[in-house]
């Protein structure tokens, strides 16, 4: 297995995106390609492990040597056909010609969608692909899609949605009968905008057809009970529950270690308790949950955070491998066929 990762993509590119790969290398199997500029890599490896040039550090990397980037404020379509030398660009046409497995990158999250849609190619049946982040819930674990590839949104591409999760989570998670909840300010099948009401109705009639099981509204304060497996919404309203979500996590997080150190009584009674506190930070800690995969195409295309840091690359990259081992979009691809 050959990973395909985007070394020039994201705000902290290369060197998170280099420190990541070396942090996970030695607990996966595959093979890493990094997709940069190979002396900018391998000035930055020197600089940052003492080695002349990455492959020192592993033999299991290898470096695709590109001489563009596609930066953030890059408008995706022009940047995708322009820039044909960019990591972006170059890693996409590895992944189709079979030369990887998988391709991550933190990128330009437009230019990920518009490249993936163009040069890898949708699944036949799919409108729009989306992107399916992982969180946290009470005991489990919450699908959200979309994460933030479609900031509009028609009934239909929020249907496909649902049953793109449905597929996702019965083949890679083994759960049964995925619970899909739909977004909303409210329970009530009357509550919402014009997008929430119709896509409601067009749920509940098509739901049983499509093997969806739909449990109906659920509101954001709800989503985390452990009582719902996948959230539906548009790309625009999943992006802001996302960050919103991450940046509750880093609040919790960072009030409980003012409130521990707070004074000397507080630190000593947290000694006893300080196993507890280590797997509750971690159960919170979105870059434990790695990227988002981007559903709906024929190749698995995952999506760092842009502000990802080598824990959540390390992260990343084995999920990554997971996504190749569970055939993910391979079973996607058949059930769709169906």
């Amino acid at each position: 297995m050959n990973i395909l990762l985007d070394a020039m993509g994201g705000d902290n590119a290369p060197d998170e995106v280099i420190k990541g790969a070396v942090k996970a290398i030695n607990q996966i199997k595959a093979q890493v390609t990094l997709i940069g500029n190979e002396d900018i890599i391998n000035n930055r490896v020197k600089e940052l492990f003492g080695k002349d040039k990455l492959t020192d550090i592993s033999d299991k990397f290898k470096i695709k040597h590109t001489t563009e980037q596609i930066e953030m404020e890059d408008k995706p379509t022009v940047a995708i056909k322009q820039k044909k030398d960019s990591s972006m660009v170059v890693g996409f046409k590895m992944l189709k010609e079979g030369e990887g497995d998988v391709f991550i990158s933190a990128g330009n999250s437009g230019a990920l969608l518009t490249g993936a849609t163009l040069l890898v190619g949708r699944i036949k049946g799919i409108d729009r692909p989306a992107l399916a982040g992982i969180l946290p819930a009470y005991e489990s674990r919450l699908l959200l899609i979309d994460a933030g590839a479609n900031t509009n949104c028609k009934p239909i591409n929020l249907l496909q949605f649902a049953q793109m999760s449905s597929i996702y989570l019965r083949n890679t998670f083994g759960i049964e009968k995925p619970r899909i909840g739909l977004l909303n300010i409210g329970t009530e099948e009357t509550k919402g905008n014009d997008l929430t009401k119709e896509t409601y109705q067009l749920l509940r009639e098509k739901s049983e057809e499509l093997n969806i099981n739909f449990v109906g509204n659920v509101e954001g304060r709800d989503c985390f009970s452990g009582d719902i497996d996948a959230i539906v919404t548009d790309g625009f309203t999943g992006n802001i529950f996302l960050k919103a979500v991450e940046g509750i996590g880093k609040l919790v997080k960072r009030n409980l270690i003012e409130s521990l150190k707070k004074n000397i009584f507080s630190m000593i009674g947290t000694v006893p308790a300080l196993p507890a506190i280590k797997r509750f930070s971690k159960k919170l800690d979105y870059k434990e949950y790695g990227g988002a995969l981007f559903l709906g195409v024929k190749k698995p295309v995952v999506k760092a955070h842009g502000s990802s840091d080598e824990k959540l690359f390390e992260f990343t990259i084995k999920q990554a491998e997971q996504f190749v081992e569970n055939k993910a979009v391979e079973k996607m691809i058949e059930e769709f066929e169906k």
